[in-house]
């Protein structure tokens, strides 16, 4: 019982954390933001931020790692099909990821965002060979399809990045279908 209570302890401090670091984003640059900072939003004492993370650039790290395990779940509940709805909802559903996680939208706004995005790529390379191994031979080549893959994931990143840097403007809507169409007429005939 006591051990539940400490893991329940654990969680909410840790979500405090990671909330006070978001609400910080919103109001300074990253690299601005210290640990007196997150502690005070946070309402925790330092000890216990430390208990957590080593320092702020720990705290980056675990965030970008939830970020891209948040990002590789949603992908790995996506089974594209020559649906327009279905795929619209996708995009729908990383639109408002990508908005409501103001660390994703800080990083994709930013030139700041390298070492996250080298982990986003080698997870969407793992992807992409799980893919390949998953995929029934058609008329293209393993070859030619993860390049398609690579280069979907790419013009997504892009959409989005776009998207970010203007603070969000287009409706969602307009977004996930555009990401949509890229995605129908560009990907999807690759896996057929």
């Amino acid at each position: 019982m006591t051990h539940e209570i400490q893991d329940e302890r654990y969680f909410v401090a840790d979500e405090a954390i990671y909330d006070a670091f978001f609400l910080l984003l919103k109001e300074k640059d990253m690299d601005k933001i210290t640990v007196s900072d997150i502690i005070k939003r946070a309402g925790v004492v330092r000890s216990t931020f430390y208990n957590h993370y080593e320092n702020v650039p720990a705290l980056v790290s675990a965030i970008e790692d939830k970020t891209i395990q948040d990002i590789f779940s949603l992908m790995e509940t996506f089974h594209p099909k020559n649906d327009h709805d279905m795929c619209k909802t996708f995009f729908l559903t990383i639109c408002g990821y990508t908005r409501t996680n103001p660390f994703l939208a800080n990083l994709l706004r930013s030139p700041r965002g390298d070492g996250f995005f080298e982990k986003s790529i080698t997870m969407l390379h793992r992807y992409v060979a799980k893919v390949m191994q998953d995929t029934e031979p058609s008329e293209h080549s393993k070859e030619e399809v993860s390049y398609m893959i690579a280069c979907s994931i790419g013009s997504t990143i892009g959409v989005l990045h776009k998207w970010s840097r203007e603070d969000f403007q287009a409706p969602a809507e307009v977004v996930a279908d555009i990401l949509t169409q890229a995605f129908m007429a560009g990907m999807l005939p690759f896996m057929s």
